[in-house]
């Protein structure tokens, strides 16, 4: 990555820090995909339980990996037979890993899900919810968020799992009702009722979609 775009990247996380802590919630900042890592694995105690959605954010920094090889109970649904049983574990886990489809520079968080197994854990359940989060996602004002989340990270999801949908053959938001949509529910995160519980890792690198 460009020097000069890393720099505007840290300053800019810290602005979005600030507005995560305006909101109840706790902003963290890693230089790299490995810093992001080591610090995420700070966060979560050995011993707990941990799960997660199917934010590639997570993958691509190796935590999913880290947890398995570590002192965690990691609940892996990927590899779990019965895949409901692994997402109703997420409710009553220690920790729920997750990303955003979007982030605006004053800690605002968007997410849209299509069985709800995700966004309806960032709202309740677990004891704490970790964010991984690239710079890439963080966007002006909830306005622009929401744009992103429909007209990037939904059509290329649209497009990663084979859907039949209008995003996943233009690459734009058509707001449909199609039965293969992934746009079910949408969660917008303001703020935490329970200071400490959601935690964001910005990273210093694109990550995800």
């Amino acid at each position: 990555m460009d020097k000069n775009i890393e720099k505007r990247n840290e300053l800019l996380a810290q602005t979005v820090i600030k507005g995560l802590q305006s909101r109840n919630m706790e902003g963290f900042y890693a230089a790299g995909r490995k810093e992001s890592l080591d610090l995420a694995l700070n966060l979560i105690p050995e011993g707990s339980t941990v799960t997660m959605g199917g934010g590639m954010s997570v993958h691509e920094i190796g935590l999913p990996e880290a947890l398995a090889a570590g002192t965690y109970h990691f609940i892996d649904r990927d590899k779990m037979e019965d895949k409901r049983q692994a997402m109703l574990a997420a409710y009553d886990a220690d920790v729920f890993l997750s990303s955003a489809n979007a982030i605006t520079r004053d800690g605002i968080m968007v997410n849209i899900d299509g069985n709800a197994n995700r966004v309806s854990a960032i709202a309740q359940g677990p004891k704490k919810v970790l964010f991984i989060v690239g710079m890439n996602k963080v966007c002006g004002d909830l306005d622009g968020a929401m744009k992103r989340a429909r007209n990037i990270a939904a059509p290329i999801n649209a497009q990663r799992f084979h859907l039949n949908t209008p995003c996943a053959k233009t690459g734009a938001c058509f707001d449909c009702k199609s039965p293969d949509t992934i746009c079910c529910q949408f969660l917008i995160t303001r703020y935490s009722l329970h200071k400490g519980r959601i935690q964001v890792i910005l990273v210093n690198d694109d990550l995800g979609f």
